[in-house]
């Protein structure tokens, strides 16, 4: 495959140790599973055989994305590559879910409820954010940092976080409120988005990555 310039490859972190206790990570700072770290290095080798490679990277402030990042550009052999940090792209902050597994908060408030302060664009969770204010300070800093960079011809690197991520695709692929609920990314899943110089989305492809499960 021959790279286009105008590149941003999208990717969800590695599983952390709050994913493997099911629990609401939120703005808590888990670091990765030892799994975390195979699927981060297995996405990074994937990008390599692809052909990719980044002029520069952006990443939250949250550990499980900061190592994310490390390891993809390691794999890549692009380790000194410059990165930026933004709380921007941190997580949606969970308020009173957070660091409680999906057992106890339905027993706590309710599967239904629960699942539409998980899903809807505009529920907000006690003492936390919803979809829709983790965008409004996430788009801003996509469109004022991001977006110049591939319209100046950069191939960008933005490791995030499942929701963080669920409102960049929702704007990038100018999807609704309810189609955004179906949205979802699996740890260390990615999608590549090629632009044209207005910063216009021309095409779209997911990258398979194939984790194999020691435990079967």
């Amino acid at each position: 495959m021959r790279l286009l310039d105008r590149t941003l490859v999208i990717v969800r972190h590695g599983q952390s140790l709050d994913n493997e206790r099911d629990l609401f990570s939120g703005i808590r700072d888990p670091d990765l599973t030892a799994r975390g770290v195979e699927e981060a290095e297995i996405a990074g080798n994937r990008l390599r055989e692809l052909g990719f490679s980044f002029d520069l990277a952006f990443t939250s402030e949250l550990l499980r994305a900061r190592r994310t990042t490390n390891l993809i550009l390691s794999a890549l052999g692009q380790s000194a590559l410059g990165i930026r940090r933004s709380s921007a792209l941190n997580e949606r902050d969970y308020g009173e879910l957070a660091g409680l597994n999906k057992r106890e908060s339905q027993d706590r408030w309710g599967s239904e409820q629960v699942r539409i302060w998980r899903k809807s664009f505009d529920a907000v969770p006690p003492g936390g954010e919803s979809l829709a204010m983790t965008a409004d300070r996430l788009i801003p800093y996509y469109r004022d940092e991001i977006e110049p960079q591939l319209r100046d011809g950069k191939r960008v690197l933005l490791v995030a976080h499942g929701n963080s991520l669920r409102a960049l695709i929702m704007y990038l692929d100018q999807i609704g409120a309810d189609e955004v609920a179906e949205v979802h990314l699996a740890t260390a899943q990615m999608q590549a988005y090629h632009f044209d110089d207005q910063g216009k989305v021309i095409a779209k492809q997911s990258i398979i990555v194939k984790i194999t499960d020691k435990t079967e």
